[in-house]
Parts: C-alpha cells; structure tokens; sequence
C-alpha cells in the first residue's frame, strides 16, 4: 500500500519577528537544502521532507515581502538533479502545480511577482503551464519579485548565452568591440536583474552546486545546518542581520 504523506499545516501560525529595514539586501538567494534529510531523520520517505519544505518557502516569501527584499531567488531544482530517482523527480516536479493551487491567492495579496529562471522547455507539461499561469496572474504586482530556479545550472546558462550573443554578433546585431561583462549579462536569464548581495545555503553543506555562478562574484555567503523545513522567520531576520554587519569592499579596502 503507497504511504500518503498529510499536506503541511496550513494553519501552523507564523512565528512574530521584528527587523529594521536598514541596509536590507535588495536581492536574496537561497539554496534550499536538506529536504531529504529531514524527512529520514523522522523515519518518512524523502518526498515527505520536499513537501514540508514547501511550508518553508510560504513563510520565507512571507518574511522577504516584510522586509522590503525587491528579488528572492529559490534553487528549486537544478539541471544535477535529473540523477535522483525518477519517483522523486516526477513528485519534485509535481510541486509547483500543487503549491501554487494552495498558495497563488496568498502570494498575490502580498503583491510578489512571480518569475521563472532555467531550461523550462524540458520540464513537464502541467509543471510549465503551472508556472506560467503563475507568472500570467502576478504579473502586475509590483512587489518582491520571486524567481524560481527550476532545472537550473549555471554552467548550462553561461553556456547558452555564449551562443546566443555569437549569434547576434555573426548576424551583426552586435558589434565583438560591444562586448563587456554589462553586455553579456543581458543573455543570460537573470537580464535585467540587480546580482544577489547575500546567499543563504541550509543544510549544512558549503558550496554552490552550480547555482548563480557569473552573478554572484561579490555576493556575502552564509551558510547554516538549519535543514530547509526547520528554517523559519526567526532565521531568516537572523541572515539578515549578519548580512548587515558585513563591509562589503568589492575588492577595495
């Protein structure tokens, strides 16, 4: 008999947190880690760790509109991650339709757009077209935007925009004399969007996993054991508060 795993709490309170607004980053990374851990740690399949990480990305999204953050980007799933097991893929990919069926109205009342980053051609149907009815109905916010990182690699983004601007340079579209790092930024996918001033990684772990490599060449990093389910509000004010008393000296002094 397959094991049905209960939706989070819906009605689980927030936790109240307070935070000065000076010195907010403008644009948030976060790589979600720790999912599956969590869920062993309690004796229950991994999936059951993705779908608890989903109350997470509710109360963080929530936390980030409060606190005047302009852009949240959240690796979801990355290009690497076509290697797990195809059950926990196809449940992973399954995620954005039934967060959003639960979660859309919420968002929008809290005035955040919505945006998509990665190689969305390759993902399945009904989880594209969840994500662009997504996209479609917050469009006219003009709050925090939320990016989400889905099939995501870094290398493959470079890669891609590589080709795209020798294109417009074999087609004279672009002058090779043109060429700067401003230039070349417009083809990837974050175009038009501020880099990442602070990288959040839970779970322990401390390295990038080919997420936001060009974009995050002077971004603050901080990393936390805290697994993805377990990171709350409080946790989040207390990144931000790190973040505050870091000097940034972008190669200065």
């Amino acid at each position: 008999m397959a094991m049905k795993i209960p939706f989070f709490n819906q009605k689980k309170q927030e936790e109240s947190f307070h935070y000065s607004e000076e010195s907010t980053p403008e644009h948030i990374a976060i790589i979600m880690d720790g999912n599956g851990r969590w869920a062993q740690k309690r004796g229950k399949p991994r999936v059951a760790g993705h779908k608890e990480g989903l109350s997470a990305v509710v109360k963080i999204v929530k936390a980030a509109a409060k606190c005047k953050v302009k852009i949240l980007t959240l690796y979801t799933f990355s290009t690497e991650n076509w290697k797990r097991p195809k059950s926990e893929i196809d449940f992973i990919l399954r995620l954005p339709k039934e967060f959003l069926h639960f979660y859309l109205p919420d968002i929008i009342s809290n005035n955040v757009r919505i945006k998509a980053i990665g190689n969305m051609e390759e993902l399945p149907e009904n989880t594209r077209e969840a994500i662009q009815y997504a996209i479609d109905s917050t469009k006219d916010n003009d709050g925090l935007q939320l990016n989400i990182a889905l099939n995501y690699g870094s290398r493959q983004e470079i890669v891609i925009g590589m080709k795209e601007m020798f294109a417009d340079i074999r087609d004279s579209k672009l002058s090779l004399d043109k060429v700067d790092e401003q230039q070349f930024s417009g083809y990837l996918y974050t175009a038009g969007m501020t880099s990442p001033d602070l990288l959040i990684r839970t779970g322990g772990e401390k390295r990038l996993s080919n997420f936001l490599l060009w974009q995050m060449a002077y971004t603050e990093f901080l990393f936390t054991d805290v697994l993805w389910p377990d990171f709350s509000e409080k946790e989040f004010i207390h990144a931000l508060e790190e973040y505050r008393h870091r000097k940034r000296r972008y190669g200065g002094i």
